[in-house]
């Protein structure tokens, strides 16, 4: 028997977007699906399903998988653990096969968002016929989210994810959506939730207090040395509801690099020298700028000035570094134009667009064929609100009908 694993399920296209005051474009969203399957993640929580404006942006992206274009990275929807959500979920995104099925289970929650509507026994009941309903139109597989586990009775928790097991469930996602956890607290409390309710755990923290990457891997490490494979939620550059979620690249960093850690097996397919695009393509699609000393990728990250520090770097970079730049994609130097620069937007003309197009080096047949990524172009700027970047230029002429799709909104 293989030793257990600990894999990434990223949100930052679910709960990154749901962050106060910054949103995505569906274009946007899409990329970083894009980045999200060249970094190795194992699943990117990438909308709503039930929710009508994610609708032809889901079901784009569900595409793309199918051609190959986006895999082999699963896509996941998040949806209440209600039979109407998984019914509308499925009606409106047939090709969906992954989802995460939510319901809050702390007596805080009953008690004082429920209010009467839901008690203890109701709330399992409630669950176990929605992750059903998934099962029968179709989902291959299903996590179930407790929520608020952090401030829920461990009886009532492991009762819960026995019945979500039961139900047909592959995992349990224990929720700190308060980011009340400890790494202490909560590597115990998944342990024994895991080892009781014999299923492996998904940890979604956070960082409330800080502790946010902490609680995450204690969390993770937990499940495994209760014998069971671990999810890890992040968000890329820790963005997230009010203080954030687990940011991508620190987990890795953590995993790989944290003392005690060597022994946990990270999903092969990571590849932490994606960080540096991926990082930079947030932060400029949010419009969120990344910290200078953000872990990994933040201006400073290996930036020294003490004198004893700058000669110790210059030595042996092990002096002062933990790991090397060059592994997270930095380190190559970035050509910033500083003459005349022809750009492509929704004014664009077909000279000045072909022009931007020769300097990707991306060919088209002929003018027709050029005037018609150029109208998508146009379309896409004004879905953005923001000057495309390279990538999107080239996922826009190498995709085009599916680029149609996502800038189509119908109310």
């Amino acid at each position: 028997m293989s030793k257990p694993k600990i894999y990434l399920i990223d949100v930052t296209n679910r709960d990154g977007v749901q962050t106060s005051r910054i949103c995505l474009s569906k274009l946007e969203k899409t990329m970083i699906n894009i980045y999200l399957n060249e970094f190795g993640v194992f699943q990117s929580e990438f909308g709503f399903p039930f929710t009508r404006h994610e609708t032809n942006y889901l079901n784009a992206n569900l595409e793309l998988a199918a051609k190959g274009a986006l895999s082999p990275m699963r896509l996941g929807g998040w949806m209440r653990a209600t039979q109407d959500d998984v019914k509308l979920s499925f009606k409106l995104t047939p090709a969906l096969k992954h989802v995460n099925l939510s319901i809050s289970t702390s007596d805080q929650m009953i008690t004082h968002k429920f209010k009467g509507k839901l008690d203890h026994a109701s709330i399992i009941k409630e669950m176990a016929d929605a992750v059903a309903a998934a099962r029968k139109h179709g989902a291959e597989s299903v996590g179930v989210n407790a929520e608020d586990a952090s401030r829920t009775r461990m009886e009532y928790l492991i009762e819960f994810a026995k019945a979500a097991k039961d139900a047909g469930a592959d995992r349990l996602r224990y929720c700190d959506t308060l980011g009340c956890d400890t790494p202490f607290s909560i590597y115990e409390r998944i342990r024994s939730l895991a080892e009781s309710a014999g299923m492996p755990v998904e940890v979604h923290c956070h960082n409330d207090l800080g502790l946010v990457v902490a609680n995450s891997i204690a969390g993770a490490k937990g499940a495994v040395d209760a014998g069971f494979d671990a999810y890890i939620n992040t968000c890329v550059n820790g963005m997230g509801e009010r203080a954030g979620n687990a940011d991508l690249v620190s987990v890795v960093l953590a995993i790989k690099y944290g003392s005690g850690m060597q022994g946990y097996a990270l999903d092969e397919r990571i590849d932490l020298k994606a960080s540096w695009k991926i990082c930079k393509y947030a932060s400029y699609a949010f419009g969120v700028p990344i910290p200078i000393n953000q872990p990994g990728v933040g201006s400073n990250a290996f930036a020294h000035e003490s004198g004893i520090h700058a000669d110790g770097a210059l030595k042996d970079r092990r002096n002062y570094e933990l790991y090397d730049y060059e592994e997270l994609g930095r380190g190559e130097p970035e050509i910033i134009e500083t003459g005349r620069k022809i750009t492509a937007g929704e004014y664009s003309g077909i000279k000045g667009f072909r022009n931007v197009y020769d300097k990707l080096e991306v060919p088209f047949q002929d003018d027709k064929e050029a005037t018609q990524i150029l109208e998508l172009v146009r379309y896409a700027n004004v879905h953005n609100q923001k000057p495309l970047v390279d990538e999107e230029l080239k996922f826009i002429a190498a995709h085009p009908e599916i680029a149609r799709k996502i800038f189509t909104m119908e109310p």
